[in-house]
This record gives C-alpha cells, sequence and structure tokens, in this order.
C-alpha cells in the first residue's frame, strides 16, 4: 500500500529498497528555502542494519502489509520460542532475537498476536498486562516518604523491576509488558 512520506510514523514497517524496514524515528522539516521533506531514520527487520533517508513530502513509499494471527505459547529451548494456533493447532518456531527481552514475560498458553511478511514471522505482540510472581524483594525501610518511594524487585522470570513498599516476596502482580512497569497487586 502505497502511502505519503508526510504519513509515516515511528513503529511502521515499510518496504524500501527490496527490504523490510522499521520506522524507529522521523521528522518532518520545513526549510525556508525548498521544499518540506521526511528525515527518517529506519532498522533493517532482517538484517539489523539502520539507514537514515530524507523522502520529500511529494514522494510515496510502500507501507509493508502484514499478517497477524492469534497463538498460544507452548515452550521454548536454547534458540526458538515455539507457538501454537489455537484454531488449527498448528505449531510454529521463532527465533529468541525476533521475540528480545518480552520472551521473558512469556507463560504457559498466554494468548499472543504474530505479525507474519511472506509468512514469516518478524515480530510478537504481547498482551498489554501480564501476571507474574515477585521472586524476591527488599524489605520496606520505614520513615522513608510514602509518595513515590520504590523498592527493586526481581520477578520469577528474572526480570528487575520496581514495586511499591508494601509488595512482598511471593505477590502476585500486574506487569506493563509495553514498558516493564507495576501496575497493580493480586
Amino acid at each position: 500500500m502505497k502511502i505519503n512520506a508526510g504519513e509515516i510514523r515511528v513503529g511502521m514497517l515499510l518496504e524500501y529498497k527490496n527490504d523490510l524496514w522499521q520506522v524507529l524515528k522521523t521528522q518532518h522539516v520545513k526549510p525556508g528555502k525548498g521544499g518540506a521533506f521526511a528525515q527518517v531514520e529506519m532498522k533493517s527487520v532482517g538484517k539489523n542494519t539502520k539507514l537514515n533517508e530524507r523522502f520529500r513530502s511529494s514522494e510515496t513509499v510502500e507501507k509493508a502489509s502484514l499478517d497477524e494471527a492469534k497463538f498460544n505459547y507452548l515452550y521454548e529451548d536454547e534458540n526458538y520460542y515455539f507457538f501454537m494456533n489455537p484454531k488449527s493447532f498448528e505449531q510454529i518456531e521463532i527465533k529468541k532475537n525476533v521475540v528480545g527481552d518480552q520472551g521473558k514475560l512469556l507463560s504457559e498458553n498466554l494468548e499472543v498476536s504474530i505479525n507474519f511478511y511472506n509468512e514469516n514471522p518478524i515480530s510478537v505482540e504481547l498482551p498489554n498486562q501480564v501476571k507474574c510472581k515477585i521472586e524476591s524483594t527488599d524489605v520496606a525501610l520505614k520513615g522513608q516518604t510514602v509518595s513515590s518511594s520504590y523498592k527493586p524487585a526481581t520477578l520469577n522470570n528474572g526480570l528487575n523491576i520496581q514495586v511499591p513498599p508494601f509488595i512482598e516476596s511471593g505477590d502476585e502482580v500486574i506487569i506493563d509488558t509495553r514498558n516493564l512497569e507495576y501496575v497493580k497487586k493480586i
């Protein structure tokens, strides 16, 4: 699907120079002399290289069309995460570097959205909130100010987050998967 260069937004996937690029930064510039343009920083999805490109506002670029499907997480091994389509029971494997740090938040039967480009999985989107258990946390110190005093905690999946002082080891909490922040205690 062709879009105008002025419509490029952060997070979009573009087909450019025979590769798939994810937009990291975009800045629209209107110089005093000459035409307006969009300065776009992109990262190649397959090769992990970056590219800074300047598109005139009159140019069009190809927005990648993705297929999205719901899958349930099954398990992991050294190199892959395994998922199953709940409707067809088809299983797929995705390399750990495609999923990234979010892989630590995966739990058995967690429903995720997987985006496919030309039938190849390119990204995994977790639900906005997941349930985790606190493995260990420091003891809250008395006399600390109540407002915005957080303490470090380690989750059962190895991630370190900041939690309020009333959270103790063994508590179950809700974590926001987008920024890895504490949401609430269960």
